[in-house]
């Protein structure tokens, strides 16, 4: 049974309207409880679930909150374990095996944040819509992934996995909207090669120059707050506007070269394709270097190290000035345990930082240390 703990505070929206804003304790099922914030506007309406980034907690989101509460939206957003006000150890101090069990939580703490929501007076279950910022991308999506009634997605500079990747290439009456800014390294073009695979043509993909990371876009993009309340009052505001029909349309360049990559044989089809388009035109590009970047590091984590290697050798190709490429490959390389390749690549990724400076330096600053821990480690 899950149980909730409340109080009340009454707050009123300069607009006119009156909005209730409820403190609220949400079990989750192994008892932790999670601090939230739940926005009514008094009325029945749909319901929005905000899920915040991992560096900040469920206050990013609260002027948005309170605007769509004031639009007729109820709102919930919250804390995720070792955030904000939620019990746990801090997110930002844990193992990469602290961080996995934390991280193994995340779909029943939503979840439970998730039934709260439904559970709320005048809330309309089958008129829901959610959004999540950085991390909390593929929250978002996963979330819609177990829950049908989810009717649209608002998703800020942040990436999915395989699954929701499919997920979403595959819900054609889902629209999402999208935004991240060109000065958050490759957030931007993942971004971009995430919505090509959105087949609703209400789908909207809103890019920035330099706005920074997630909801703190909010601080610069002032607009942006608006615009996302308008887009929630569209697709959930109004459920019996005519949505425009989908034509058949064929897949982009990118879309069907990643489904060759996911498909049988794959990688060495994907690679022929590549070979075949840089032979025509050298400056073709089939794909983001980053998405191809976690697509190793996934099958790397799946213990599948040979396929993490030829999958990574790909962005060698599409992108042989990029020094991440060589860090990475040096990461495969060592865990497969061929050890003179790990170094050859490390040792390549410095070159590359030399020849070729990355805008970030802290970045850059990064992989430098990862690669020379490498070298080091090996050369020892």
């Amino acid at each position: 049974m899950m149980r909730f703990a409340c109080a009340l505070v009454v707050s009123a929206v300069t607009a006119g309207a009156q909005i209730t804003l409820q403190y609220a304790s949400v079990a989750a099922p192994d008892g932790v409880q999670l601090k939230a914030s739940y926005y009514s506007p008094g009325k029945p309406g749909p319901g929005v679930l905000l899920l915040h980034q991992c560096n900040r907690d469920r206050f990013v989101w609260n002027d948005l909150a309170a605007q769509l509460a004031a639009s007729g939206i109820h709102v919930l957003t919250f804390d995720m374990r070792g955030f904000g006000e939620s019990p746990g150890e801090r997110f930002g101090s844990l193992t990469r095996e602290q961080n996995a069990t934390v991280v193994a939580h995340w779909p029943e703490d939503i979840d439970a944040a998730y039934q709260f929501l439904l559970s709320q007076p005048g809330v309309d279950k089958t008129r829901i819509g959610v959004g999540g910022a950085s991390c909390g991308v593929n929250n978002a999506i996963q979330t819609a992934r177990r829950h049908p009634e989810v009717k649209t997605l608002v998703l800020l500079s942040g990436n999915t996995d395989e699954a929701g990747r499919a997920f979403l290439q595959a819900s054609h009456s889902l629209p999402v909207f999208i935004s991240a800014s060109e000065d958050d390294g490759e957030t931007l073009p993942y971004m971009r090669w995430l919505f090509s695979f959105s087949h609703d043509p209400r789908s909207q993909l809103i890019p920035f120059q330099a706005a920074g990371h997630g909801a703190d876009m909010f601080r610069v993009e002032k607009t942006l707050p608006g615009t996302i309340v308008d887009w929630f009052d569209k697709i959930l505001l109004q459920p019996n506007a005519t949505v425009p029909n989908s034509p058949v349309v064929k897949p982009s360049a990118d879309e069907q070269f990643w489904n060759i990559l996911v498909g049988s044989n794959g990688v060495a089809r994907a690679r022929r394709m590549l070979d075949d388009a840089l032979r025509k035109d050298p400056k073709t590009i089939l794909f983001p270097e980053y998405p191809m970047n976690l697509y190793g590091y996934e099958h790397l984590q799946k213990g599948d190290t040979k396929g993490a290697i030829e999958i990574l050798k790909l962005n060698e190709i599409a992108y042989p000035n990029s020094a991440n490429v060589y860090d990475s490959l040096g990461d495969v390389y060592l865990a497969d345990h061929q050890d003179k390749l790990a170094l050859e690549y490390s040792e390549k990724c410095l070159k590359v930082l030399a020849e070729h400076p990355m805008k970030d330096e802290n970045r850059a600053a990064e992989m430098r240390a990862n690669a020379q821990q490498k070298i080091d480690k090996l050369k020892h």
